[in-house]
């Protein structure tokens, strides 16, 4: 009789644990962000991120929130004699939650662990030539998304992205926009979208507007957004974020549909930050 109930006991307790685990995780982040948050974080976040202070106080208090949930929950490790400190944590923690604001999250649900270097790391790339034939790359990256639980970054990148915030370059929102592109699978410049927004218009918009790059690439044509992000569209979706935060009045105004199409994905609108 045992032996015949115990299967449906584990079934039960299978149900039971996968219906269950989403509200233990919340009520588990709940009490994280219920937490202090410490003043000398709070002095790293008002260094390494200037415009903190211009954005609404209910944004303020949410990032700090995210932050602390995101510490709890992702591990940090120094590549080659990078010693992990609250500044390097709360540095790329503060500028990685900024992409999560306002909007239901679950915190990168892939990413495990960031790894960071002292600077611009060396990799070594499989390239396939004009002639069809593969050959190797050795490339410096600043940074770089895995879709197995990790992100690389460059200590001395991150910092100079932080000190500049209307230059529209920043690898840590370059490589977390990837991570959020990476949730549904394989990045492909196409995000899990909320059920307000339309993945036609999504696509229409951003295609248009990524072979514009092409174009201006090619051409040598000036461009508010760095080539790089004509390589593909997962890179062309990461660079539009960065200047999405970082040049929010350029943006608008240069590329409104674009702009509204991050807009109502990120639920933030930057232009009040300034």
């Amino acid at each position: 009789m045992l032996s015949y109930l115990l299967p449906i006991f584990i079934g039960v307790f299978l149900i039971g644990y996968s219906i269950g685990k989403p509200y233990w995780r919340e009520y588990q982040r709940d009490k994280i962000r219920s937490q202090p948050f410490k003043k000398p974080w709070r002095k790293i976040i008002q260094q390494r991120m200037p415009y903190f202070g211009q954005m609404p106080t209910d944004l303020q208090l949410q990032l700090k929130q995210h932050i602390l949930v995101f510490l709890a929950e992702k591990t940090f490790v120094g590549c080659n004699g990078v010693k992990i400190t609250d500044e390097i944590r709360i540095t790329i923690a503060a500028q990685a939650c900024l992409l999560l604001l306002n909007r239901k999250t679950n915190f990168y649900p892939k990413l495990k662990t960031i790894l960071v270097y002292p600077r611009a790391f060396i990799k070594e790339q499989q390239n396939i030539g004009a002639d069809g034939l593969q050959y190797s790359q050795k490339v410096a990256l600043a940074g770089e998304s895995w879709d197995f639980g990790k992100v690389v970054l460059s200590w001395q990148d991150t910092l100079e992205g932080a000190k500049i915030p209307d230059d529209g370059h920043n690898v840590v929102i370059h490589e977390f926009a990837h991570q959020l592109d990476q949730e549904n699978g394989k990045a492909n410049g196409a995000p899990i979208l909320d059920k307000g927004q339309s993945y036609k218009c999504w696509s229409d918009v951003f295609s248009a507007q990524f072979e514009q790059l092409k174009m201006e690439k090619q051409t040598g044509a000036p461009s508010l957004f760095d080539y790089y992000g004509a390589t593909n569209p997962a890179e062309f979706f990461a660079v539009t974020s960065e200047v999405f935060f970082e040049q929010a009045n350029k943006f608008h105004i240069k590329h409104p549909m674009l702009y509204r199409q991050l807009k109502n994905y990120y639920q933030v609108d930057p232009i009040h930050w300034r």
